[in-house]
C-alpha cells in the first residue's frame, strides 16, 4: 500500500546515514510544511509538500494526514533490559533511605536478586511480562530497541532470557528487537571470588550456544569496580568479538575505571553509562567513533550525578540516550522522563536530544542505515506528535505527546 503524510506543520527529518557528532548533533535537519511517501514499508520521499506533489498522483495513495503536527523519525531505545523475572520495589525504599547501590548489592541484592527470579520464571512468563513492556515502549513512540540478557549468568537461564527476546521479536510487528548476550552482568554467587574462571565460564560454556543459537548481535560486561576488571572485560569482549558479536560495555559507571578507554581500543559500537568518564576516554571515545549511549533515568534514581554530555558533544562525541529500563536501578520505560532529565539536567538542546533518540540511538545498535530518520530507503519508522513544533518535546515536561505511531508504514498506535 502506498501513503502520503501531508499536511505537517513541519518534519523533522534527522537526514543521514551514520551517526551525528558533536555540533552535528544539532543538524535535525527539518523541513517546514514537509511530506512523507511511503511504499512497500519503506521511504521513497520526502520534501516540501509543495515539491512532492508536483511529483506524483495524490489519488494514487491513502492520506495520512498531520495538520498542525510534527512529523520526525521514531525513537530507538538503544539499552534496556526488558526481559526479567521479579521486581525489586523495596530496594527503591532502602535506596530512600540511604542504603547505596552497592552496599545492596552486597547483602545479596541487585542483580543477583533479579538473577533468583528470572531462573524461577518460566519462559512464557518472560514473554508475557516482556510483551507488556514493549506494549508501553511503542505507545511512547518506541519503533527499535535493544534488549540484554543478563539476569541468568548460568547457561540455561541467559538462553531462556535470549529466547525469550527472540520469540517476541518473531511475534511483534510494531517493534523491532536488537539482542545483547550479557552473561557477565554480575558475578554467580559460586564463583565470588574466582571471577577470572566465571569469564571462562561465559566464554567457553555459554557463548558457544548463543553462537550456536544465534541469539544475539551484541555482546556486553559490566565492567566495574567489584564486578569485573578491565582485563576481565577484554578477554570476554575480545572473545565474543572473535565470535562475530558486536560490542557493547557497562562503563565508567560508579567508579572511574577506564571502560570508556576499552571501549575505544576493542571498537566497541557504544560504550554505556559514562557518568565516570574521564577526559582521557572521552577523547577516546570521540576519535574511535564508540557511541556515548548516557541513561539519565538510572542517575536520577540513584541520586548519582548525571554522565557530562556537554562534554562529550562538545569534545566531538556522538551522544545517544536510552531508558535502561530494568528491575533495581531505574524501573522506568519513559522516554518523555529521559527528555526532560537530558534537557534540564545534563544541558543538552533540544535538537541533540531528538539526534540522540533517532539516528545517534540507531547508530549505537549499529541499524543507522536502516532507521534513524526520514530518508529515502530507510524503514518508515515514524511518529506524529500531538503539536506543531519539536520544541514541545521537552517543554511538555515528562509528558507523552506521541500522537501517531508508524511502524514500516503501518499505523500501530493512535494516542
Amino acid at each position: 500500500m502506498k501513503k502520503i503524510i501531508i499536511n505537517a506543520s513541519e518534519v523533522i527529518t534527522c537526514s543521514g546515514y551514520e551517526a551525528k557528532y558533536g555540533k552535528e548533533m544539532t543538524d535535525i535537519k527539518p523541513i517546514l510544511r514537509g511530506a512523507v511517501v511511503i511504499e512497500d514499508g519503506l521511504i521513497t520521499k520526502v520534501g516540501s509538500q509543495e515539491n512532492i506533489l508536483k511529483e506524483i498522483n495524490i489519488d494514487d495513495y491513502e492520506i495520512i494526514d498531520a495538520a498542525g503536527n510534527t512529523v520526525m523519525p521514531g525513537f530507538v531505545d538503544s539499552h534496556t533490559h526488558f526481559v526479567f523475572g521479579g521486581y525489586r520495589a523495596e530496594e527503591f525504599s532502602w535506596r530512600l533511605r540511604g542504603d547505596s547501590y552497592m552496599d545492596i548489592m552486597k547483602r545479596g541484592g541487585g542483580i543477583v536478586s533479579s538473577v533468583k527470579s528470572t531462573r524461577e520464571a518460566s519462559i512464557e512468563e518472560l514473554v508475557a511480562n516482556g510483551n507488556k513492556r514493549l506494549d508501553s515502549m511503542v505507545k511512547l513512540g518506541v519503533t527499535t530497541v535493544e534488549g540484554k540478557s543478563g539476569y541468568g549468568l548460568d547457561l540455561d537461564t541467559e538462553i531462556k532470557q535470549l529466547e525469550a527476546m527472540k520469540i517476541l521479536k518473531d511475534k511483534r510487528q510494531d517493534i523491532d528487537i536488537v539482542s545483547t548476550f550479557l552473561g557477565p552482568h554480575a558475578v554467580e554467587k559460586v564463583y565470588k571470588g574466582r571471577e577470572d574462571e566465571f569469564i571462562e565460564y561465559q566464554i567457553s560454556e555459554v557463548l558457544p550456544k548463543v553462537i550456536e543459537q544465534k541469539l544475539a548481535e551484541f555482546a556486553d560486561i559490566f565492567c566495574e569496580e567489584n564486578v569485573f576488571s578491565i582485563e576481565q572485560s577484554r578477554k570476554f569482549l575480545q572473545a565474543a568479538k572473535s565470535c562475530g558479536l558486536k560490542l557493547k560495555i557497562h562503563a565508567d559507571e560508579i567508579v572511574q575505571l577506564g571502560g570508556a578507554e576499552l571501549a575505544a581500543e576493542l571498537g566497541a559500537i557504544s560504550a554505556d553509562h559514562l557518568l565516570q568518564a574521564s577526559d582521557k576516554g572521552i577523547e577516546a571515545l570521540a576519535q574511535k567513533k564508540v557511541i556515548a549511549n548516557l541513561l539519565p533515568g538510572t542517575a536520577f534514581s540513584l541520586k548519582e550525578d548525571f554522565a557530562n554530555a556537554r562534554k562529550m558533544i562538545d569534545r566531538g562525541c556522538a551522544v545517544a540516550l536510552s531508558s535502561d529500563l530494568n528491575p533495581g536501578s531505574c524501573f522506568t520505560n519513559s522516554i518523555p522522563l529521559i527528555i526532560a532529565l537530558a534537557a534540564l539536567h545534563m544541558d543538552m538542546r533540544t535538537e541533540e536530544i531528538i539526534t540522540a533518540l533517532t539516528i545517534n540511538g540507531a547508530a549505537s545498535v549499529d541499524k543507522q542505515k536502516l532507521i534513524g530518520s526520514i530518508d529515502p530507503g530507510k524503514k518508515a519508522d515514524i511518529l506524529i506528535l500531538d503539536f506543531p513544533s519539536y520544541h514541545f518535546l521537552p517543554y511538555h515536561i515528562g509528558m507523552n505527546i506521541v500522537k501517531t505511531v508508524i511502524k514500516a508504514g503501518k499505523i500501530v498506535v493512535e494516542n
